[in-house]
């Protein structure tokens, strides 16, 4: 469950004509200006597949490719701050194709059209405000509300064995509770601080395993599987109880960021892939399995949320991811040993852990369409007040292998983030931006 991603910008046009329906050959880089006046100056003439655009107005501006006839939406540049320029390059699909601006004052302007032809490209998709997200935000919550007084009761029974002495009911009862947490997916970046004391690692911590401010289900873990006391585990455990506690008043006061929905789709997985599938998040009970297979579960709920605006643009990628997570759930119920438990993913024999490995990352690969398929894109020409785009920022990551955090998403505490110093990143699938969606790009620093 992770963290910063590459902020990418979209972006269009390898064959424009100059005229209605005559069309041309593109043949030298031009110099798109966005402004409040007029999107796309700069289309008067040729250009090639590579262009620069340039924001002349005094806010941050979205820019679309549209199909104007059906209002599809091909390429998108995004978050282009007043004054910068970004270059751009891609290819379209034989087609006529336009311009729209969407300035963040909710202003929006549409080009003149232009037609590709002997184009080659990707496929449009429907625009889709971040208030499309409201309903499925809305059902998340109500799935962590509902799981929440699980992981309660699971966690007082967790301590209460502590408190009596009970070390070995202790042990038992720790992957029950720990694995209602783990289900709950999507939703950490809602807990606030109480992610990180509730399943908070020791890594960036000074004192490491020794630290006195670590808590949680993997420090009673670690106490639980290296024979330390009970006296020295209550206060743990207690703490648990009441953090638990705390999220649950907490939470109904939380905001889940809609557009932080599609992406945990993705990231759930990707970070069982990183910290569970590797044994770094095993403090001794070897249940790193365990977690995988509930982090599945997470990712099953966060996609039944989604399913009506996946299947509206893409039925097939739904159709694969639950293909993907079947076969994925299905290597890991092959791990159960005959007595119910989990076999160490460090005791797995090597073709069982290929095998595993190789579908999570094709399931991972499948998930990782997701958050563009269903990133905001407001195209419409006459915007509503209360639909108009929120301004976000996009930063560059100075050379690191992953982009800047837009804003509005609260940082993951420092028990995920310190695992590497870094975010991990959020690959696009050259694949699929070739054949079903919009073409991407990446940001170029200072762009």
């Amino acid at each position: 469950m992770t963290r910063h991603r590459w902020i990418y910008a979209a972006t269009v046009l390898a064959v424009l004509a100059a005229g209605a329906g005559a069309a041309v050959a593109l043949t030298r880089p031009s110099v798109v200006t966005l402004s409040k006046q007029a999107c796309g100056d700069g289309w008067s003439g040729p250009s090639s597949d590579d262009f620069t655009v340039r924001d002349a107005a005094d806010s941050p501006v979205q820019l679309y490719v549209i199909d104007p006839a059906r209002n599809l939406v091909y390429a998108e540049a995004r978050d282009i701050s007043p004054g910068s320029r970004r270059e751009v390059a891609t290819s379209l699909g034989t087609g006529r194709y336009a311009l729209r601006c969407v300035f963040g004052d909710g202003t929006v302007r549409t080009s003149r059209a232009y037609t590709v032809t002997n184009g080659r490209g990707a496929t449009g998709l429907a625009p889709m405000p971040d208030l499309d997200l409201t309903a499925p935000v809305q059902a998340y919550r109500r799935y962590v509300q509902a799981n929440l007084p699980g992981l309660l009761r699971d966690a007082r029974t967790l301590a209460t064995d502590v408190q009596r002495g009970d070390l070995g009911a202790a042990r038992r009862d720790w992957l029950p509770a720990h694995l209602d947490y783990e289900r709950l997916g999507a939703a950490y970046t809602s807990f606030q601080d109480f992610d990180g004391a509730l399943d908070g690692t020791d890594d960036g911590l000074p004192g490491g395993v020794g630290d006195k401010d670590w808590t949680g289900f993997f420090r009673l873990e670690y106490g639980l599987w290296h024979r330390q006391s009970a006296a020295e585990l209550k206060p743990i455990a207690a703490q648990l109880v009441d953090d638990v506690h705390g999220l649950i008043t907490d939470f109904p006061s939380e905001e889940i960021d809609p557009a932080d929905l599609p992406l945990r789709s993705h990231e759930i997985l990707e970070n069982a892939l990183q910290f569970q599938l590797t044994g770094r998040d095993d403090y001794g009970s070897g249940t790193t399995l365990a977690t995988v297979y509930a982090n599945t579960q997470g990712t099953r709920a966060v996609l039944g949320t989604l399913r009506s605006l996946v299947g509206a643009r893409d039925p097939g990628m739904l159709t694969a991811i639950d293909g993907g997570l079947g076969t994925v759930q299905g290597d890991l119920r092959a791990a159960r040993t005959p007595g119910g438990g989990w076999t160490p993913v460090t005791a797995l024999p090597q073709r069982q852990r290929q095998k595993l490995d190789g579908d999570l990352g094709a399931l991972l690969e499948q998930l990782a369409l997701m958050p563009n398929l269903l990133q905001e894109r407001t195209s419409h020409e006459h915007i509503p007040p209360h639909r108009r785009p929120r301004t976000r920022w996009a930063g560059w990551a100075g050379g690191r292998s992953c982009a800047g955090r837009r804003s509005g998403l609260p940082p993951r505490p420092r028990s995920v983030r310190a695992r590497t110093g870094r975010w991990p990143r959020w690959p696009p699938s050259a694949a699929r931006a070739a054949g079903g969606s919009p073409s991407t790009a990446r940001t170029r620093p200072g762009s």
